[in-house]
């Protein structure tokens, strides 16, 4: 670890503590050069395990990128892209997992999605699950329409 003050590469850690709920490691360090002090934050590496094989860090804007071609033309802000990525970066690390397969961060994205924006949410569904044909849509759809009809209907009470 360089010193960000002077740049010497000798440096002593003074204390250690969990941070963000053990996504993180917060370090105060010590220069023995300059003898001033600094932290530094290490954070879980996520890595994405592709379907080729090949491996690659996770990026919460290669997330949000996708997102957001499926996202043109609708109302969505890139504040709430932004806030949706950090959602599932956070539900990917929950997960607890260091290597992640590609399928698991598309399915992380489709659940807030989906709460984002239906429409932009079977763009990115129809990409992500391969959609072949119009019956695959209106499969999609029918079940969209079966969650808000189960979340609209209020419950019976029982009574005894």
């Amino acid at each position: 670890m360089h010193c960000p003050y002077c740049r010497h590469t000798d440096t002593r850690v003074l204390d250690s503590r969990v941070a963000d709920d053990g996504g993180s490691i917060r370090r105060r360090r010590t220069c023995s050069a300059c003898e001033r002090r600094f932290t530094t934050v290490e954070l879980m590496q996520l890595t994405v395990l592709k379907r080729s094989g090949a491996s690659e860090p996770f990026t919460r804007d290669k997330a949000i990128s996708g997102v957001r071609k499926a996202c043109k033309g609708r109302p969505v802000t890139e504040d709430q892209l932004a806030c949706l990525g950090q959602a599932v970066e956070d539900a990917l690390r929950l997960a607890g997992a260091a290597e992640i397969p590609a399928h698991e961060v598309g399915l992380a994205i489709l659940g807030p999605l989906r709460e984002l924006d239906e429409v932009a949410y079977l763009r990115f569904a129809s990409v992500y699950r391969a959609f072949e044909s119009a019956d695959d849509f209106e499969d999609e759809i029918a079940m969209l329409r079966a969650e808000r009809t189960a979340v609209d209907t209020p419950q019976p009470v029982p009574t005894g």
